[in-house]
């Protein structure tokens, strides 16, 4: 109860940080709205191949890889907010406080995945009127599989900033492995259409499996076996780098 209460003061407090700057989230949703204007119109002739028959097809298909490189991407980068409140003190004065070190990085990034969900919302509700059908049910787990894979990429971008400690280098080396990994993801194109010897090498990217599992999720199909090999994937690796987060936190933040 104590550890659930910290937490929830953590994240008000970062909720708190994000109403006072919308620009934020003005600058967030842009790039994935003008995506989802301009590209998506050209998408039902180039998905005609996997299976999209109608543009609600394919809408089904490109939007969940929209939000997973939405997710992935925007998550990807929050170490550098946590570099910026350790520069500016913030850190060390939560640090004296009887709030626990897990409660401290995993309030900071259910706030970051909260912001990404509600763009995430956005986004599906602007895709409805082009042609977007998808249930509710499926829809929910599909957003459960995003936010965990948000705490995922959070917890990830936390440790290596604590490990790097440098903004000017943190920059260049997210962008190094973060575009080949959304690339092996399939987030623009099913990856169905690459070359074998590529394919193979995207199943080496558990956010391959996650953005399968959520394209079955908007496709309505929750039998199919990309939704559990999807979240079972996330699941399983959130904990360890949620852990190695945190206990990097303790021991680099004095």
């Amino acid at each position: 109860m104590k550890f659930a209460r910290e937490t929830w003061l953590v994240f008000q407090r970062q909720m708190l940080i994000v109403k006072r700057t919308p620009i934020r989230l003005v600058i967030g949703i842009t790039q994935p709205i003008a995506y989802l204007l301009l590209f998506a119109p050209l998408l039902k002739p180039a998905l005609a191949t996997v299976g999209a028959r109608s543009t609600a097809d394919a809408y089904r298909i490109y939007v969940p890889g929209l939000l997973v490189i939405l997710v992935l991407l925007s998550s990807l980068f929050t170490g550098f907010g946590l570099l910026a409140e350790l520069r500016a003190g913030i850190i060390e004065r939560a640090r004296v406080t009887p709030v626990s070190r897990f409660a401290l990085l995993l309030g900071r990034a259910m706030s970051e995945v909260a912001t990404l969900i509600g763009q995430a919302l956005l986004i599906t509700v602007l895709a409805i009127p082009f042609g977007l059908s998808v249930r509710i049910g499926p829809l929910l787990l599909a957003y459960a599989l995003l936010i965990v894979m948000g705490l995922l990429a959070a917890s990830l971008s936390y440790s290596i900033a604590l490990l790097i400690k440098s903004p000017a280098a943190l920059g260049p080396l997210i962008n190094t492995f973060a575009q080949p990994l959304a690339l092996l993801s399939g987030v623009l194109l099913p990856l169905t259409l690459a070359p074998h010897w590529l394919i193979t090498i995207a199943r080496w990217n558990p956010f391959y499996w996650s953005t399968n599992a959520t394209r079955a999720l908007f496709g309505g199909d929750v039998s199919d076996p990309s939704v559990w090999k999807g979240i079972l994937l996330m699941v399983v690796l959130v904990v360890p780098v949620m852990w190695w987060s945190v206990r990097l936190f303790a021991q680099r933040v004095r």
